[in-house]
């Protein structure tokens, strides 16, 4: 069960790193958290998958006063998405044509939300962004949406000062990654192993 679990998470944050580069190469915008990490890329000329370590890490430190915990997952999300993602930004060519940047687009909502549901499906702790998120509902006691909605429009605002891509693609994700996701899960959906009842004599 470990080794589905961990190849299922492997192959979700990959595929998280592929989409991300796509859409970047689409050029079309990007989601909230990524105009934030391009916005610093652009700033510091660090790459991008770079700049993705490394607020993941920093945004670990906030999980201190959360008392959140980190797993395996949480811990190859920082690594393996940034590392993908420059990988993949290396080899992707730069698309031109606009119906083809459309055509990316929409395939990269698409990968991006099975991707997330196949790491969150696997159940081996969540991504450090996320867990800012579920930690402050927990420790607050804040509506889970309205607190997403507020580190989300944070960073959004301050990528797009910094320079990252906001445009259609920025609301398209919003709108769709949600529904699209919890279509997913359940295909992903790690059932934890359970005991087999005590036989009974009668």
């Amino acid at each position: 069960m470990f080794i589905r679990r961990f190849l299922q998470l492997q192959f979700g944050l990959c595929l998280y790193g592929v989409s991300l580069a796509l859409m970047v190469r689409a050029d079309l915008g990007l989601d909230p958290w990524d105009v934030f990490h391009q916005g610093l890329s652009e700033r510091t000329g660090l790459s991008l998958g770079t700049v993705l370590i490394i607020v993941g890490a920093a945004v670990m430190l906030f999980w201190i006063p959360l008392r959140q915990k980190p797993g395996i997952g949480t811990l190859c999300n920082i690594v393996v998405i940034g590392l993908v993602t420059d990988a993949a930004l290396k080899v992707m060519p730069h698309l031109d044509h606009l119906g083809v940047r459309v055509l990316a687009l929409g395939a990269t909502i698409m990968l991006n939300a099975v991707a997330t549901a196949a790491y969150i499906g696997a159940g081996m702790g969540p991504g450090p962004r996320d867990g800012l998120m579920t930690g402050l509902v927990r420790r607050t006691g804040w509506p889970l949406r309205w607190t997403r909605t507020g580190i989300e429009a944070t960073v959004l605002g301050l990528g797009w000062l910094l320079g990252g891509s906001v445009g259609v693609g920025t609301v398209l994700y919003a709108v769709a990654i949600g529904p699209l996701i919890q279509i997913f899960l359940p295909y992903f959906q790690v059932e934890p192993k359970r005991e087999p009842a005590p036989a009974t004599t009668t």
